[in-house]
């Protein structure tokens, strides 16, 4: 079957499974809604191996389907795709993340999409040293606000990795003006992360920041701390 009937397969199964009273309760999370079926994500898991079992895909044929369906705005249509190529973890390489990368300019649009890819690929690449912290270097400045949320999110992985914070933190300075509330929630929750591990080296990076970054970024990175120690973050008066 070939990737455009693959994906007809997909969006059939998605109506014939919807259920709207998951709809009802997804919607609390989205901003602005919930866009999709309210497929059971164990329904979804099930039918990607499925469909990779039939057509006896490999990760060329995953990368070939999984542009199609990152396209789509209901919700469960892109999360095909991650589960579909989180099948060929053994063999993701530099290209795949060029793939997945690639994908941000063709419809990953909300925070669950862009922490499940997280979750799923960044692992493997920092683990197999299929990529190093430079190669994110432009996701900073993409177009695509998820695309630069990915940043720090994708960094929470790499401290199993590296304690060098002065880098991480050099790596990040130029985001902390980012004007999208996604990428502030992302950047803080990368320095809570940081500052469990680190705390001396954290709190001086963020005390740099706390007259000019974002407030948010301040409150999810001190989210840890008492009410008293949080007073040293607050912004100066002038």
């Amino acid at each position: 079957m070939n990737p455009i009937d693959i994906k007809k397969e997909i969006l059939f199964f998605c109506i014939q499974n919807s259920k709207e009273e998951n709809i009802k309760k997804y919607s609390r999370y989205f901003k602005g809604g919930f866009v999709g079926y309210g497929l059971d994500t164990g329904l979804i898991e099930k039918k990607v191996k499925e469909i990779i079992s039939e057509n006896k895909m490999d990760i060329q044929s995953a990368y070939s389907v999984c542009k199609l369906l990152v396209k789509e705005k209901e919700y469960e249509i892109p999360s095909f795709a991650l589960l579909m190529l989180n099948e060929f973890s053994k063999e993701f390489n530099d290209e795949t993340f060029r793939e997945i990368g690639s994908w941000f300019s063709l419809g990953i649009n909300n925070w669950a999409h862009t922490d499940v890819l997280v979750m799923y690929f960044f692992p493997v690449f920092w683990k197999e040293e299929i990529i190093c912290l430079e190669d994110l270097s432009n996701w900073r400045t993409a177009e695509n606000k998820f695309q630069r949320r990915c940043v720090p999110v994708a960094m929470i992985k790499y401290l199993k990795h590296s304690t060098d914070y002065p880098k991480m933190f050099a790596f990040i300075d130029s985001m902390m003006m980012d004007p999208e509330r996604e990428v502030h929630q992302g950047l803080g929750w990368f320095l809570r992360e940081c500052w469990k591990k680190d705390r001396t080296q954290t709190e001086a990076f963020l005390l740099k920041w706390k007259n000019d970054c974002a407030r948010l970024i301040i409150q999810y990175a001190t989210e840890k701390l008492t009410k008293e120690e949080r007073l040293q973050f607050r912004k100066e008066k002038v």
